[in-house]
Formats: structure tokens, sequence, C-alpha cells
């Protein structure tokens, strides 16, 4: 469940936690076709790149490689994070999802979960990543992603985030032709950060660039990356 798209879509409002099982069911419905699109995403983005080879040096300086990619879809910022030399697990709302990443990348481990409710020990990882999967929750919920994401990192531990800037929510009822029910939350760095700070989590980086509108991967939004740290609880 990650990375937003650029179907057209229309100013809509948040349906608190209802909102999940339309995510969920939508996100199953476009596994397969979104899996294959955006197979080869990185290698296109930079600064994507750049963004996690930083993130994955500092949590490996804590002694520690364990990772958790929240909202990992098909897996592939799972597998990217391997590759660099963490030991990464996904977790997604979507069993859809989960289903193609275990087929994809057999050797990691993929649970179908909740970023409100994650279904890991406290202190379980030296990092984590929300790769533009914080879009699907609504404001109201998320001081409660954040504290879950607070419990299971360990004091000093690193929380990568991305996600687009704005400051409105999109419905989408279409992508690619598929009927889905989504909401994209565009918020500003500033606004993510409030909602961090209150659950023991300070600032290191953050990073805005403007939107790649011609290349393979068209971008409607600007788009922003925040790095945090877990302080000592």
């Amino acid at each position: 469940m990650t990375d937003g798209t650029n179907a057209t879509s229309s100013t809509g409002t948040s349906g608190g936690s209802a909102r999940e099982t339309p995510t969920r069911g939508s996100y199953d419905a476009i596994a397969a076709m979104y899996t294959d699109w955006f197979a080869d995403e990185l290698t296109a983005k930079p600064h994507d790149r750049a963004v996690l080879g930083a993130f994955s040096e500092l949590v490996l300086a804590t002694g520690s490689a364990d990772v958790l990619d929240i909202g990992c879809g098909p897996g592939r910022i799972t597998s990217f994070l391997a590759a660099l030399g963490l030991t990464p697990s996904g977790l997604d709302l979507s069993p859809a999802m989960v289903e193609l990443a275990r087929g994809l990348y057999p050797s990691l481990d993929f649970t179908v979960g909740t970023m409100t409710e994650l279904p890991h020990a406290e202190d379980a990882f030296s990092g984590l990543v929300a790769w533009y999967s914080v879009i699907h929750i609504p404001d109201e919920e998320l001081s409660t992603a954040f504290a879950e994401a607070a419990r299971v990192l360990r004091p000093g531990g690193w929380f990568q985030l991305a996600f687009q800037l704005g400051d409105r929510v999109d419905h989408f009822s279409d992508l690619a032709g598929f009927d889905v029910d989504l909401d994209f939350h565009r918020r500003s760095i500033d606004e993510v950060l409030t909602a961090l700070e209150p659950h023991g989590f300070a600032p290191a980086t953050r990073l805005e660039r403007e939107p790649d509108r011609a290349g393979r991967y068209p971008e409607a939004t600007r788009e922003g990356y925040l790095l945090v740290r877990r302080t000592e609880r």
C-alpha cells in the first residue's frame, strides 16, 4: 500500500476508521496491475534511492539491522532495503499485496496488518519506513498510527516517511480502469511532524522536491521526505 497515483481525482473527505475496509479492497483489486507498473520505479527516482540509502546507513550504525516496512505493498521497497544490508520485514493492509510480495521475495517476511495496530512486540525494530503509506491514514488516526510506530521502535531508532505534499484530501474512484474507493491525504511536513512529536520522535532531516511531471512515473504533487529519531522513553 504505497505510492500515490495520478488518476483524475476530486476533493473529498476522510471517513475515519471505516476507511480501512475500502482501502484494503481497493488495493486488493489493483494489486497485480500496481505490482507490474511500479516494479522498476526506484530506478527512475534517484532522490528516493538516496533517502533510503541514508536511512539504511543510520539504522546499521545503531548496531541492529531489523527494519519494518509499514505499508509495503508488493515488497519492492522491502527488497531494496534488504539489498542495502538491512533485515527488513513488510506489513500491508492488503492480503493480495502481501501474497504478491511473498511470491516475489520468498526470502523476506511479509505480514497482513494495519498501521494502527501493529502485530509486533515493543522495541522490535531499529528502523521503520512508511513509504507513501500514511497518505491513506485519516487525520484522526494519525496519532494512533504514530503511537504504534513509537511502541515497536527501539529508543534511538530511525523512522523514515515519504508522502505527497499538500493541504487537501483527494478521493479516487477509478485507477487505471479499476473501481476503487481511496482517500489520499496530502499534508505538509510540518503537519506530519506535529503529529509525530508527542510520541517521542525528534526531527533529523526534512526534504521537499518538485514533482517529476515528464518521467516514466509522472507526479502530480510535490514530494516530502521526513526522517525522525525515537528519543529515550
